[in-house]
């Protein structure tokens, strides 16, 4: 049995390297680890980006570069990054959406595809209330958001 952290794969046709460096500037403490290119064995043109090992403010990636065969994102997978305020909120949210889309609730699609959701840690404190009318005022108003707006939140929390 393996105790070695896993890596998450993600398949692009060919802007892995792109993507990885995109990734690796939104997200403090965060780096590429290692670029891998592909040989005249192929399958891609000898010298091109294959792989691009990176980390996430630590979680390990890999960006394949596995050509035009690509399955593509959808919303059955997506990273969640948890923020402590809305500035943070804010942050991530304004870089990933750039080139890509807002979607709702908190999702949304990057430039690449691929879905991530950015939920501030108060919502969860929120959704864990033991009185169940509170969470579903809280599960109301979110579900009416694309961004998550913390004051909004806990003022519905509140009853306001």
């Amino acid at each position: 049995m393996t105790s070695k952290p896993f890596t998450t794969c993600l398949w692009f046709d060919d802007q892995g390297e792109e993507a990885a460096r995109f990734y690796t500037s939104v997200f403090k403490n965060s780096h590429i680890t290692a670029i891998q290119r592909y040989t005249e064995a192929g399958p891609g043109p000898a010298g091109a980006v294959f792989i691009v090992e990176y980390e996430l403010n630590g979680q390990k990636f890999l960006a394949l570069n596995g050509g035009p065969d690509n399955f593509g994102f959808d919303e059955a997978v997506s990273i969640m990054v948890e923020c402590e305020d809305q500035a943070e909120v804010d942050y991530y949210w304004d870089r990933l959406t750039e080139g890509g889309a807002e979607i709702a609730c908190g999702w949304l699609k990057d430039k690449y595809g691929f879905r991530w959701q950015i939920v501030p840690t108060r919502f969860f404190e929120l959704m864990r209330d033991p009185d169940p009318e509170k969470v579903a005022r809280v599960t109301t108003a979110m579900m009416t958001m694309m961004k998550l707006d913390i004051a909004a939140l806990e003022r519905v929390y509140a009853g306001d």
